[in-house]
């Protein structure tokens, strides 16, 4: 009897084992926000933006993409998310234009230039202290502020720089700042297939001190963000006008990524966008996050036109899915 009762706790305790999710080390590594992806256009297409050269563009996900930016474009957007958290985003890209254009109108050189900022957080935290008295609510905010620039040397190669400032405010006096590079390349194969090669967060590394809350019990502590390595194709079909994308990305802890999208203009004023997110090659307990979204932009003038956009994206642990609207002005 003793012997099947350790033959069932011993298959009991297996099985448990064994139904545990795989951690996935990107999930609790610092900047995890700036992960969940940029402005509804990006997310409702599965962030495999980085070799997208069409449309309404950010530097977010490959600062070589500013470059490609029909005239100015600023848009800000909200994001609805679940247990008291807020992602709010916005953003504004510009293309520039010098020298003496040839026989075709083209110039002689071509710029770009991308602001954006990713603001988010978790509010109403139920504060308590030793003796589990109240002591108040309390709230987090991470931001994120980036810029980039780029340059097109070429019909076929355009290179990009940009730098990333994060700060994040934790507890009363405890907050961090850290800064990380981006650097991406776009070449055109053709006029309607594009491959992108980007690195992100490049010494991204935040640093802590808590010796201001706790005086000499305090430490001294430094995480470092993943380097983001990520390879994007983009494929334009004009027979159908529609816009197909994917992603491979690779990390320093480890993480190994697809992503895909699609963008299809229905009618000049309306566009279909889906997408597939967070498809963890090496850890099959990640779930995929199927996105969906539309934008519909009203042209007030040749130099005007609003767009509205919205994203949808499922959320691995969350109780509801994701919601993000953005207005966005082409002017």
């Amino acid at each position: 009897m003793k012997t099947l009762h350790f033959i069932l706790c011993f298959l009991a305790v297996g099985i448990i084992a064994y139904a545990q999710p795989k951690f996935e080390p990107t999930n609790a590594a610092p900047g995890e926000f700036s992960r969940m992806g940029f402005l509804p256009r990006g997310i409702a297409m599965g962030n495999a933006l980085s070799a997208v050269t069409t449309g309404n563009l950010s530097a977010y996900y490959n600062p070589a993409l500013s470059v490609f930016q029909e005239d100015n474009y600023a848009e800000a957007s909200y994001t609805f998310l679940s247990l008291d958290r807020h992602l709010n985003f916005i953003n504004f890209t510009r293309r520039f234009e010098f020298g003496a254009r040839d026989s075709a109108g083209k110039p002689k050189a071509t710029a770009g230039l991308s602001i954006g900022l990713i603001n988010s957080g978790v509010s109403n935290i139920d504060g308590r202290d030793n003796d589990d008295n109240p002591t108040g609510q309390l709230k987090t905010s991470e931001n994120l502020l980036f810029f980039a620039f780029a340059n097109k040397f070429s019909k076929k190669v355009a290179i990009g720089f940009g730098a990333r400032l994060y700060y994040y405010k934790l507890y009363e006096k405890i907050t961090s700042t850290a800064v990380g590079f981006d650097l991406g390349i776009i070449y055109s194969v053709a006029d309607n297939v594009k491959v992108a090669l980007v690195l992100q967060d490049l010494n991204a590394t935040y640093k802590w001190d808590t010796s201001s809350l706790y005086s000499t019990n305090g430490l001294s502590t430094s995480t470092l963000f993943p380097t983001t390595k990520k390879i994007g194709v983009s494929y334009f079909v004009n027979s159908i006008n529609a816009l197909f994308s994917s992603e491979l990305e690779f990390n320093s802890y480890g993480r190994r990524l697809l992503r895909l999208g699609g963008e299809s203009q229905v009618i000049p004023e309306l566009a279909v966008r889906a997408g597939l997110d967070n498809v963890v090659l090496n850890n099959g307990d990640e779930l995929m996050q199927p996105t969906l979204g539309f934008a519909f932009n009203h042209h007030y003038s040749d130099k005007l036109s609003l767009c509205f956009n919205y994203a949808f994206a499922v959320e691995q642990y969350s109780q509801t899915p994701r919601h993000s609207i953005g207005i966005g002005f082409l002017f």
